[in-house]
């Protein structure tokens, strides 16, 4: 009995040592590759940005450090020892189902019950051309172990695809996202994308793979024909109403409920696993269709699709690229074989003819220009993640061999690596086609006309209207040449009596109103423009006829054709019979807002609190004293630019008033202690803000044209309280709006109590209802070309 007690005990600790010693393996293990994890995102990492200059999609460095850490020869030998490779094809499979159902939830199915559009077309078009060549080349190349027609088509299929996620990746990534061109291309890569996954999805339905491509016999295409159809349907009819339930019960602005999240994920996951557990169909094409028929809109649905691309981001591709360079094997690739060479580049030159010669027809039919067609089809060209997948998947089951597959991969790179080229020329040939230069006072060549595009609610608007033209006319020679423009709000009643002349835009309208008071306003400006007809004022009349919401694009689309520099828009709030400013009229304001981010040139305010109340200002007395403040920035700059012009007017008294920041005040000193190092762009704003005054200070001031005054202080308090001290001494103030001020201590917390934060904080506080009833105010701001691209509009248009 001892000794088997003894016995026992021995076993017992031998096997506790054992179970210790395998977990301590197990833990070390994991540890190591968290480790190899972290170091593989980190490569990629560094890598990636040491390809930044060269604008190379993250794809590319993950590409490449997946292959070449895979290759090394003691890590080939701890994977083939530790025999993770199943693990990883695992992790790559659920992945790429992961991938697929986004993109099916990301993608409007709608599009098939649409009318075809110009994106539609140019896909179609794109996908049959290169389908026919592949189809017509492909069975030369001797791809497949066996020659087999199936798997030609399928190739076909797939070469003819577009990989849309990386593609509309790229484009946003290289800023021309929100151009005509990139839009379009956009869509159409969503749409051949959507069209090349269905088709492969219905071929895996009727052919079987595994089995050289055998047609299925009828039973099994009932089955899995079946089984989709009940799965989409569910998706389509029953998903709306529990992710609708899930979405009413959480409301934006509120954590979401733990139960409802995994309830709708065990959803997601029984509909996506229905036809593969019941039918054998494929999983991710499965996963795909799900995500396709699901309702894209809602909270859950959203909450997925960011959720799963963070995922996908950070730790799945990392993974999948080190797979791939797990499967791809260096060493196996017949680099010897000049048919390996011949696989790899003219499996490249298919698709590119193809997709270049597709998209350049259908450009012709839709009057592209023909480079923006070929371009077009440079960019449908790129494969990706689903490409890659498929070809090392088709190694993996022996239907090609292992160096073909690697054949296509390097193909599938070659799609990509052009791609910031093909962009490059597209910007270029845009900035050739886009004026480059900023339609705004500062940067107006001296010897060049003054285009000013004046905008007036009514008559009340015409005596500040003239009196703004005199002061802005500077001299004879060029001379200034303004379009007075008539804001009507385009009612029920006023529509009813537009009559429409023989031009296709040639509208009259004849209400009797509006007539009589255009009427009135052009007799007043005539009358003016008569008396100094010799002196360098012309002036035209326009009309901005329009809803409320849509005015705005009327006066843009007016400044761009007119190539004026300026647009001044009267403020929304008039001037009461006490002098105070009124309640104002909001559709007005809603216009000014629109009309300051979306002008193509600057954009002056004008609040007019006595402007059109005094006499008129004439060249032989002082009618009118105004002051300009400077504090720094592209939009004080531009108003310095105004001033430079309203200096040369003998009826005005002109005085420049500098606000700058008290260097030995604590409030500088505490600013410069916590203030980060300024950029190399906030220094060269501040050198331009330097440099501008002194030019100004030269021409106008040291001549004695123009007073001078210059004020140190503390921060926004000292400011409004020197604005304040002003009251009363000033006809006229003349600011900028407050964009690309470096030094903002100043004005530090102006903007927590603004009324009207389109007048900017200076002009804010100069147009408060409590400040001088006789001080009108004209806010500038300066046009800068909205995005990052150089000399060029994120929307900009080129097709």
């Amino acid at each position: 009995m001892g000794t088997i007690i003894d016995g026992a005990s021995a076993w017992n600790s031998l096997s506790n040592e054992r179970c210790e010693n395998t977990f301590t393996l197990s833990v070390t293990t994991i540890a190591i590759y968290i480790l190899g994890f972290f170091f593989i995102v980190l490569l990629c990492n560094g890598l990636h940005t040491l390809l930044r200059p060269l604008s190379q999609p993250r794809f590319i460095s993950e590409f490449i450090v997946g292959l070449f850490i895979a290759n090394m020869p003691f890590i080939r030998g701890i994977i083939q020892g530790q025999r993770i490779n199943t693990t990883l094809s695992y992790i790559s499979d659920f992945g790429m189902v992961c991938h697929m159902f986004v993109l099916g939830l990301e993608i409007d199915h709608h599009v098939f019950i649409q009318k075809p559009t110009r994106e539609g077309k140019v896909a179609g078009t794109g996908m049959l051309s290169t389908f026919i060549i592949a189809t017509a080349v492909t069975p030369f190349l001797k791809i497949p172990y066996h020659f087999n027609v199936k798997f030609c088509l399928s190739l076909a299929v797939i070469l003819a695809g577009t990989a849309s996620p990386l593609l509309t990746r790229l484009i946003t990534d290289l800023k021309i996202g929100k151009s005509d061109i990139g839009r379009f291309v956009v869509f159409t890569g969503v749409q051949t994308d959507l069209v090349s996954t269905i088709f492969l999805a219905a071929g895996f339905a009727i052919f079987d793979p595994a089995n050289a491509y055998r047609l299925r016999n009828l039973s099994e295409l009932i089955s899995i024909i079946s089984t989709l159809v009940i799965q989409m349907v569910i998706a389509a009819k029953i998903s709306p109403l529990i992710m609708n339930w899930v979405n009413n019960e959480n409301p934006d602005g509120k954590p979401m409920k733990g139960s409802h999240l995994i309830l709708a994920t065990a959803y997601v996951v029984v509909l996506c696993g229905c036809s593969p557990s019941v039918a054998q169909y494929n999983s991710i094409l499965s996963a795909f269709l799900a995500g396709l028929c699901m309702p894209r809109d809602g909270r859950i649905s959203k909450m997925m699709v960011s959720k799963v691309n963070y995922f996908l981001a950070v730790m799945f591709y990392p993974l999948f690229f080190f797979w791939v360079g797990v499967e791809a094997d260096l060493t196996k690739f017949e680099a010897n074989r000049l048919l390996t060479w011949g696989q790899l580049f003219l499996l490249f030159v298919i698709v590119t003819t193809g997709k270049v010669i597709g998209t350049v027809i259908s450009g012709v039919m839709l009057g592209f220009h023909w480079p923006e067609s070929v371009a077009i089809g440079l960019l449908m060209n790129i494969k990706g993640h689903f490409h890659v997948y498929l070809a090392l998947t088709a190694a993996r089951n022996e239907i090609i061999p292992r160096s073909t597959s690697m054949a296509i991969l390097f193909a599938i790179i070659l799609t990509i690596i052009y791609a910031p080229l093909v962009v490059a020329n597209i910007i270029e040939r845009a900035r050739k086609r886009s004026p480059t230069q900023r339609m705004a006072l500062q940067w107006l060549d001296h010897s060049t006309e003054l285009r000013v595009l004046l905008c007036l609610h009514g008559p009340h608007n015409v005596p500040p209207a003239i009196n703004f033209v005199e002061m802005s006319r500077g001299a004879a020679d060029p001379g200034i040449m303004v379009y007075v423009t008539d804001m009507i709000e385009l009612t029920d009643k006023i529509a009813a009596t537009l009559a429409h002349g023989q031009g296709v835009d040639t509208v009259t309208v004849t209400d009797p109103e509006v007539m009589k008071m255009r009427e009135q306003i052009t007799e007043e400006l005539e009358a003016y423009a008569s008396m100094n007809s010799d002196q360098g004022i012309g002036v035209k009349r326009m009309l901005a006829l329009a809803t409320m919401n849509n005015m705005y694009q009327d006066i843009c689309l007016l400044a761009e054709e007119l190539l004026v520099s300026l647009v001044i828009l009267p403020f929304h709030k008039g001037q009461e019979p006490d002098g105070r400013l009124g309640v104002g009229h909001p559709g007005f304001r809603h216009v000014n807002r629109k009309v300051l981010r979306q002008a193509p040139c600057s954009v002056g305010i004008l609040v007019d609190r006595g402007l059109g109340s005094i006499n008129r200002i004439t060249r032989t007395s002082v009618s009118l004293h105004a002051a300009v403040i400077f504090i720094g920035g592209k939009d004080d700059r531009e108003a310095l630019a105004y001033a430079g012009r309203v200096a040369r007017h003998p009826g005005v008294k002109l005085t420049v008033i500098r606000l700058l920041l008290d260097a030995n005040s604590e409030n500088a000193n505490a600013a410069r202690a916590i203030r980060p190092r300024l950029s190399p762009a906030q220094e060269e704003e501040m050198k331009q803000d330097d440099e501008y005054f002194a030019d100004f200070y030269d021409k106008h001031v040291a001549g004695g044209c123009v007073a001078y005054s210059e004020r140190y202080l503390m921060n926004s308090g000292q400011t409004f309280s020197a604005l304040r001290s002003m009251e009363g001494q000033y006809g006229l103030f003349i600011v900028g709006r407050g964009g690309g001020r470096v030094n903002s201590i100043l004005t530090a917390g102006m903007n927590d109590w603004e009324e009207c934060p389109e007048l900017g904080p200076i002009g804010d506080i100069l147009s408060a209802s409590d400040y001088s009833v006789t001080a009108s105010v004209l806010i500038i701001q300066q046009h800068s070309l909205r995005g990052e691209l150089a000399g060029l509009d994120d929307e900009f248009s080129i097709m």
